[in-house]
């Protein structure tokens, strides 16, 4: 069964209810500070607004959106690329690409210009969704993606190189085109990145999507009566995913702009919200808010809410206890997963596990685990090893890398690259990661770039980048610098140097020391995180 599918049905039997809801606390103007980079200014410019659609809307803004696809020659099989910030019409943009028949290929909002080009090229882009935020990157690459012959601009202001989507599309039949979809069709692509930091395309079948729909629902139990408040990118497999639960309960879910504790608390009020999906900041900082007065939770009707998860970075136990002494009525739960493995759920550790806070859990609903040795053999109960994974979300492949694929790949079975161990009870817990990736906010920092932009001072002899434990964001990128010798330099003129980055990637911690290398000529980090976090420092990554 393909997963627009379930859009079918939900507009059959639940034409008139609402299926989504746009809530901007504020309206947010878009400053671009430097060629790489674009920042949100909270600065606002109107009053705050709130849109929804219902389902049959849902599905008609999807049929026309695969109508226009295919009016304009997309076919099956071809790939249509989303770069939008969250919005009402980027889930109904995405289920109109893969009514067309298209793979749907989300970007990622933070990438720059260069990137957004590697990855269209990667992937074979045919056609390309964008909203206002990224004119500027699309404008400056436009030339350069020959293939992409198609430049849709979803919003007001359309520049002279795209075409309006929001005027074609209102011309465009609202009935169902009707294209032959099965399980084994492709359906999307999405990027992952390893220490290298270069993007793999990664494809997935119909089936995956669908198994993580019905992996969502298992795990957390959506019914038609639940809300779920919905705050991180979609273009992110966790995300999505998480919605999928919506999707095949045919429920509501509120798309909330905004990240403030307040923001949180009134829009889980206001809109009766009963699952809300958090990263380790924003439950930081609500806890920090009720601590300090700053928001009353009188002011707020919360009743509704049953289940607060939290997902993609390592969830200390702490806070989890201190969550649960505030909000004692609330579930809680974790999934780990991968963009490779459709994001979270192939590890799951259950609303009835809390006392083991720390663990990823289980194997989740319909997926098999194993802890193997260097030979893909499996280890002792207690010994680590690496995680690997099996089950219907596995992904197909990495596009156009026949050999990453191979090194992942084996039987069915998805290595992961994260090291975990599994106790007496058969719960898995991650001791670190192969790959040497800091999560940072809930977002992914590749070392090797960073090393790679700072190895451009000419007053840096060597750099190394690695994750440092932060009470808000999980970790931190910290750099560990070897300046040239008879030379001087400051944290200063690092961190101005580093203005040329993107502000997430930028080191929040400088550090001038000698960089250790094996006799190979490895940088070797293990060294450094034992120097600089402590040998008790356990790194988790988490999904969902």
């Amino acid at each position: 069964m393909p997963i627009t599918d379930l859009l079918r049905d939900n507009a059959r039997k639940y034409p008139n209810e609402v299926a989504l809801v746009e809530l901007n606390p504020e309206v947010k103007e878009i400053h671009r500070t430097t060629w790489k980079e674009y920042e949100l200014i909270e600065r606002p410019l109107g009053r705050a607004f709130r849109r929804e659609i219902t389902w049959r809307v849902f599905d008609e803004k999807a049929n026309r959106c695969a109508n226009l696809l295919m009016s304009r020659g997309i076919k099956k099989g071809d790939k249509v690329a989303i770069l939008m910030m969250n919005g009402i019409e980027w889930l109904p943009i995405y289920f109109g690409i893969l009514k067309s028949g298209a793979l749907a290929v989300p970007l990622n909002f933070r990438y720059t210009a260069e990137e957004i080009r590697y990855c269209l090229e990667l992937a074979d882009v045919d056609a390309l969704f964008f909203g206002y935020e990224f004119i500027g990157r699309i404008e400056e690459i436009a030339e350069k993606i020959p293939r992409v012959k198609l430049l849709f601009y979803a919003g007001d202001g359309c520049p002279v190189f795209a075409e309006n989507y929001v005027h074609l599309v209102a011309n465009e039949s609202s009935e169902d085109p009707n294209v032959p979809l099965t399980d084994e069709d492709y359906a999307a692509i999405y990027f992952s990145s390893g220490t290298t930091g270069f993007p793999k395309a990664i494809l997935h079948r119909h089936m995956s999507l669908m198994h993580s729909a019905r992996v969502e629902q298992a795990h957390h139990g959506q019914t038609h009566d639940d809300v779920f408040l919905c705050i991180p990118p979609l273009y992110h497999t966790g995300a999505k995913m998480h919605w999928f639960g919506s999707l095949i309960s045919g429920s509501k879910a509120v798309l909330l702009t905004g990240v403030k504790p307040a923001t949180i608390l009134s829009a889980a009020s206001e809109e009766k919200c009963s699952i809300v999906w958090l990263l380790v900041p924003w439950a930081q900082d609500i806890l920090d808010a009720i601590d300090s007065g700053k928001v009353n939770l009188q002011d707020y009707d919360l009743s509704h809410w049953r289940l607060m998860h939290i997902g993609a970075q390592p969830v200390p136990p702490s806070l989890i206890k201190r969550w649960k002494n505030v909000f004692p009525n609330h579930q809680y739960d974790t999934n780990y997963g991968l963009s490779e493995s459709i994001g979270p759920g192939c590890v799951h550790l259950g609303v009835e596990n809390i006392h083991k806070v720390g663990a990823i859990g289980v194997a989740g609903y319909g997926w098999q685990v194993r802890i193997v040795d260097e030979n893909r053999q499996d280890v002792k109960q207690g010994d680590v090893g690496e995680l690997a994974v099996k089950g219907p979300g596995v992904m197909t492949c990495y596009y156009h890398d026949e050999k990453a694929t191979q090194e992942v790949l084996q039987d069915g079975w998805l290595f992961t690259g994260d090291m975990a161990m599994q106790d007496e009870d058969g719960f898995i817990f991650l001791v670190d990661r192969k790959k040497d990736v800091i999560i940072t906010g809930g977002e992914n920092l590749y070392p090797v770039q960073i090393e790679d932009f700072l190895r451009q001072n000419p007053k840096i002899k060597d750099v190394a980048v690695i994750g440092m434990p932060d009470a808000r964001l999980g970790e931190i990128a910290a750099a560990i610098i070897e300046p040239r010798e008879g030379m001087e330099l400051t944290e200063q003129e690092v961190n101005d140097f580093c203005m040329e980055l993107p502000r997430y990637k930028r080191p929040r911690r400088i550090i001038f020391n000698k960089v250790p290398r094996n006799p190979t000529g490895k940088i070797e980090k293990p060294k450094l995180r034992q120097m600089y976090c402590g040998e008790s420092v356990v790194k988790t990554q988490i999904t969902g």
